[in-house]
């Protein structure tokens, strides 16, 4: 897996959302890094990450970050995933728990009862590459509002580039793994103590999904952030003081 690096102090390894990179988190690794190790890694099919020639499950995925943690650390660390990664986190917790001290799932699903959506969105890239689903996606990733200033346009066009960039392939590699997802199950399981984070705009992952998420495992909370489903994009200082707040609730770092 590409892994990058940043920051002294406890680790936390993030894990990225569907056709983006590890590049979505910059924003935020500025803002954790002065105090935290931030480990940043692109999935089978995104960014630098193995291309995906075979079908692959949200639990083939776990198992990758399993790696990453393995290869960065010999002691537990805080994992969180937004969207695609917060899937991937949950999953995780469920197959690895040993590897974490604490999990942050933001703007994520557990379930998807239709599958048509996904069907449309791989058809659709199948027959004409990623620039098919690359303006319903940004609708979906950042508020109206954001995208109109100019600190918003700029985070969309970045956005837009690493879209249109991602593997054809990957992408719909990713979105079957996602269709076929049922994460409920292995949610009862989970005793890592959990911070679920919903986006108030979130029409990808609207709160319901983050309310079932918190509903399911043991313990977690749950807080809310103004923003849409990219919110590490949109309002990278907000997800870092909820993330801040969450994390002085933990357990301190094994010696």
């Amino acid at each position: 897996m590409n892994i990058t690096q940043d920051g002294q102090g406890p680790l936390v390894v993030l894990s990225h959302a569907l056709a983006l990179d590890r590049h979505m988190w910059d924003a935020l690794t500025a803002l954790l890094a002065p105090r935290c190790t931030v480990v940043r890694y692109d999935h089978r099919g995104h960014g630098r990450g193995p291309s995906p020639e075979a079908p692959y499950t949200i639990d083939d995925l776990a198992d990758d970050a399993a790696a990453v943690i393995r290869s960065v650390s010999s002691r537990p660390v805080v994992f969180a995933g937004l969207s695609l990664g917060g899937m991937v986190g949950q999953a995780l917790a469920a197959r690895h728990p040993s590897l974490l001290r604490g999990l942050a799932v933001i703007n994520a699903a557990p379930h998807y009862a239709d599958r048509a959506l996904w069907d449309t969105r791989i058809q659709a890239v199948r027959t004409s590459g990623m620039p098919a689903v690359a303006e319903a996606s940004l609708d979906r990733w950042l508020t109206p509002g954001f995208r109109q200033s100019p600190a918003g346009q700029a985070v969309a066009e970045r956005l837009r580039q690493t879209l249109l960039g991602t593997d054809s392939l990957g992408y719909v590699r990713a979105c079957e793994a996602i269709a076929a997802m049922d994460l409920r199950p292995g949610n009862r399981r989970i005793h890592t103590p959990t911070l679920v984070v919903a986006g108030r705009h979130d029409l990808a992952t609207p709160l319901a999904q983050s309310q079932a998420i918190a509903a399911d495992i043991a313990g977690a909370r749950i807080v809310e952030v103004d923003a849409a489903h990219i919110s590490a994009a949109e309002c990278p200082a907000e997800l870092a003081r909820a993330l801040d707040d969450w994390m002085r609730t933990l357990p301190a770092e094994a010696a």
